[in-house]
């Protein structure tokens, strides 16, 4: 696809070589450092079963609880097998360290 470093300088291609969860667990850590529960919650949505994610309020003055509810969420409903949803996640976890 294309051969730009990502901030963390590496490239599409280089991302693209590691396996889903590998990839999981890069995003995961660094939406954790940076707080962004809006990316755990973008990645619920794909999920079946994703409706269970409503439960949880997302309110701003509980961002680091509710990153931790919404990674035991994603266990929960994934199970780390990730089915007919992985390729849009690991298009998700993609973009998301390109960016970041």
């Amino acid at each position: 696809m294309t051969e730009t470093p990502a901030t963390g300088g590496r490239t599409f291609d280089q991302l693209d070589q590691l396996s889903t969860e590998e990839l999981r667990e890069q995003a995961f850590a660094l939406a954790r450092e940076r707080r962004d529960a809006g990316f755990f919650w973008s990645v619920l949505r794909h999920l079946p079963n994703a409706d269970e994610a409503a439960a949880l309020d997302g309110a701003p003055n509980s961002v680091g609880p509710i990153i931790d509810e919404a990674n035991a969420l994603w266990r929960e409903l994934t199970g780390h097998g990730y089915e007919e949803s992985e390729p849009l996640l690991r298009a998700a976890f993609i973009d998301y360290l390109m960016k970041h």
